[in-house]
C-alpha cells in the first residue's frame, strides 16, 4: 500500500439511526457537531436516516422511510384518482 494517503485521526464515533433510534460505535474521521454520552464516555455523534438495522434489504421488511413528506404529497396529488 502507498504510504501517507490514509488519515491518521481515526477515533471512536457514535452513529445513530434516526428511524429506529439504534446506535453503534465505530472508528471514523468524520466531523461531528453533536456529542452523546454512552456508559460514561462522551463520543462525537453522527445522525443517519437509515442503517443496516432499518434498511429493508437487511431486515427483510418493507418499511417506508419518508423524511420530507414526499409520500404524502404524492398521495394527495395522485392517490385518490380511482376513488370517485
Amino acid at each position: 500500500m502507498k504510504k501517507g494517503i490514509h488519515p491518521d485521526n481515526y477515533r471512536p464515533v457514535v452513529f445513530k439511526d434516526m428511524s429506529n433510534e439504534d446506535v453503534f460505535i465505530t472508528r471514523s474521521t468524520i466531523n461531528a457537531r453533536e456529542t452523546i454520552e454512552i456508559d460514561g464516555v462522551t463520543y462525537p455523534l453522527v445522525k443517519v436516516e437509515i442503517s443496516n438495522t432499518s434498511h429493508p434489504f437487511y431486515t427483510g421488511k418493507s418499511k417506508l422511510v419518508d423524511t420530507a413528506g414526499r409520500v404524502d404529497k404524492f398521495m394527495n396529488r395522485y392517490g385518490n384518482r380511482n376513488k370517485k
